[in-house]
């Protein structure tokens, strides 16, 4: 029940393949390019996109490449629910780098789509 429940939601984990190999294919250049400053994080914890826990740990890291490795290795763990939330936030801070997250068929989430 609880898994119907999530999958109404979007609530679905793991990431769905398309979505996990945009991340994988991008990964070089998302871990060099994501400003993953402290506001952004903020923006992230505050939408629930990752826990209160994960956004601590993301503020205590200083170097910034290595903040994104972890970014990414959390997101990757999160929901479909969450992964559109990443990319909603990524959007209207960093939009330029939204289009490496395309879904299947070259088309960009309809969530993304509305800040390009």
């Amino acid at each position: 029940m609880n898994a119907d429940i999530g999958a109404k939601y979007g609530d679905v984990r793991p990431l769905d393949r398309a979505r996990r190999r945009a991340l994988k294919s991008n990964r070089v250049h998302l871990l060099d390019n994501i400003d993953s400053d402290v506001s952004f994080v903020a923006e992230l914890g505050s939408v629930g996109c990752i826990t209160w826990s994960q956004r601590e740990y993301l503020d205590n890291i200083q170097q910034p490449r290595d903040r994104n490795v972890k970014l990414l290795e959390f997101l990757a763990r999160r929901s479909d629910a969450d992964f559109h939330k990443f990319t909603r936030i990524l959007a209207k801070q960093q939009a330029h780098l939204v289009t490496m997250l395309v879904t299947d068929g070259g088309e960009i989430s309809c969530v993304c789509r509305l800040y390009l």
